[in-house]
């Protein structure tokens, strides 16, 4: 049995990536509401707050790798959980740009003389370089930086307390007096929008939830919403009450350093300098792991390409590796590193799947209301909370048009890619058709063409799907069938059911799916009956007999009674 993570390892893994905000975050909410910074920020807080119970209702019905995407592949189409999984990679892509070229520029304050596009450009390469060795994320690395993390904006945090004592609240009274423009709603509001960056990484635990211990999870959610919400509004105030809004602004990149320095002097810009670059280089691993994980299991579902899950020596899937690093080098150029752009990219793609994960809840209400969870959000709550979102994320785009245009130019060819591998049998009997009209099918190019498509066409239907089932009635299944020929591509479904001893099957199933397999012709439909208890050690023994994966197989929501948790089945898929 693999060793899974405890509470303060899994904490420090997501923790450094959403801790690790506070480096950046403050100055940005600075900037749009000025002295209200720290109020728009616990609004933040507020509306993560209320996510904690939509991510643990979700997680707690559906406890598997894969976040969004995940909840929405189990409750809905394939294709929308496609453009979750879509937001999801851009989301990371962004993280990972954010948090190297933070890094580095914290970096450069010790030492001006790192370049920093190149030296942000070499620590991606070297993070790239990490996961292809097989290295990938130690917990007990995460821990000590999370701790030293924590320690440093503590030392941070507390200095700042006792200059304030000693030297007074002029700043604080002056920067509170300092006119802003338009009203302190639109103030709180843009503060609020721009601030909503500071929740990157509170979906990193649902990304790796299959690797913690028996109720960590809900543990991760709320010692990520204690951090924020103490450190962000408080590190915003304490800026504002020592040093002028017009000063801050000309720090924006390494305001918190800058913060140590006029406080403690430079034994405290040094620790926070240092801390700086651990905790975002930790933020940089954890966004390469989990884009790893989130492609993988997305090629493994034929939404993306099947190459991209060639292995090296070392078990690792290097071409995921080295394509998100190519799509990272591509984001930094275009933007030349510039954190509001890329905090905008960013910003646009996380909410939009903190909104679909809020959907996600939403269907699971309707489609899965059988399935046991050990939390549930309240409808009220579920409503605030992508109200708040959906206004953050409007108040992103009118902040920054342009960092929209930006972010489309990412989203579309992945969009694209992911579009092709859905609706790929349909592309290709349309260039099938296209062929013949315009080459004559006498020629050997038409033969030569015309073959290739066809035999493509059906080895991508030749996969074969399981639908287990014991006493599904023709209404049931029907929904199964139709739910294949619309997600799938296959031709081929075998309707499994496991019989216990001295058990039969049920009078009228062999006889309904002898109605499905007139009533679907395009899909030919095998009946079997296997003998024993239905187990995970069952379900991993019949993909190994049939040569199926287990992500190739379907089962029925499970209610209330059912023996095993879905994450102990592995792999198997939730659709009707």
């Amino acid at each position: 049995m693999k060793k899974r993570l405890n509470q303060l390892a899994a904490t420090a893994i997501c923790g450094n990536d959403i801790s690790s905000s506070c480096l950046y975050v403050s100055a940005l909410a600075i900037v749009y509401a000025g002295q209200y910074a720290w109020i728009s920020l616990l609004i933040v807080a507020l509306i993560l707050f209320l996510f904690r119970k939509i991510y643990g209702e979700v997680v707690g019905a559906l406890p598997l790798n894969g976040g969004a995407y995940n909840a929405l592949l189990n409750t809905t189409k394939k294709s929308t959980a496609s453009f979750a999984a879509a937001l999801t990679v851009l989301s990371y892509m962004a993280t990972a740009v954010i948090s190297a070229s933070e890094s580095v520029k914290y970096a450069h304050s010790l030492w001006n003389g790192i370049p920093i596009v190149y030296t942000t450009i070499g620590l991606l390469a070297l993070f790239m370089i990490i996961v292809i060795l097989g290295i990938g994320e130690s917990s007990k690395v995460a821990i000590a930086i999370f701790i030293f993390h924590l320690t440093s904006l503590t030392l941070l945090c507390v200095f700042c307390g006792i200059y304030l004592f000693q030297n007074g609240y002029e700043s604080l009274i002056a920067n509170f007096k300092n006119p802003i423009e338009g009203s302190i709603t639109t103030a709180l509001f843009f503060g609020f929008a721009a601030a909503m960056l500071g929740i990157s990484g509170f979906e990193s635990s649902a990304n790796y939830v299959e690797e913690q211990k028996p109720g960590v999870f809900p543990k991760t959610l709320r010692n990520m919403w204690v951090v924020v919400t103490i450190f962000n509004p408080l590190l915003a105030f304490l800026a504002l009450a020592i040093i002028p809004i017009s000063v801050i602004g000309n720090h924006e990149e390494t305001l918190l350093s800058f913060l140590g320095q006029t406080a403690g002097g430079n034994w405290l810009f040094y620790i926070i300098s240092i801390d700086a670059v651990l905790v975002l280089s930790g933020a940089v691993l954890t966004s390469f792991v989990g884009v790893g994980g989130l492609v993988e299991r997305m090629a493994l579902d034929r939404i993306l390409p099947k190459f991209l899950l060639k292995r090296n020596k070392r078990g690792s899937s290097y071409l995921i590796s080295i394509s998100f690093f190519l799509l990272c080098i591509t984001i930094l150029t275009i933007t030349q590193g510039n954190l509001k752009a890329l905090a905008g990219v960013y910003t646009i793609a996380f909410l939009s799947v903190m909104i679909l994960f809020a959907v996600g809840n939403i269907l699971l209400k309707i489609n899965r209301k059988q399935l046991p969870r050990p939390e549930k959000a309240s409808v009220g709550a579920l409503i605030l909370a992508i109200a708040g979102v959906l206004l953050a994320l409007i108040g992103n785009i009118v902040l920054n048009p342009p960092y929209l245009i930006i972010f489309m130019e990412y989203l579309i060819p992945t969009l694209l890619i992911v579009g092709f591998m859905l609706f790929r049998i349909q592309i290709l009997r349309g260039f099938l058709q296209f062929i013949k009209y315009i080459i004559p099918s006498n020629l050997p190019i038409f033969e030569k063409l015309n073959k290739k498509l066809l035999l493509t066409i059906h080895h991508i239907n030749n996969q074969e799907f399981v639908f287990f089932t014991n006493h599904d009635d023709v209404s049931t299944l029907n929904k199964v069938l139709q739910y294949i020929q619309k997600n799938e591509h296959t031709k081929r479904l075998k309707i499994v059911t496991v019989l216990k001893p001295d058990y039969v099957t049920p009078k009228n199933l062999q006889s309904d799916i002898a109605v499905l397999d007139r009533a679907y012709p395009e899909i030919h439909i095998e009946f079997i009956e296997e003998h024993g208890h239905f187990n995970p050690e069952k379900i991993k023994e019949l993909s190994e007999k049939y040569n199926i994966p287990i992500n190739f197989m379907f089962i029925g929501s499970p209610g209330e009674t059912f023996p095993y948790k879905i994450q102990d089945l592995g792999d198997v898929r939730l659709i009707i």
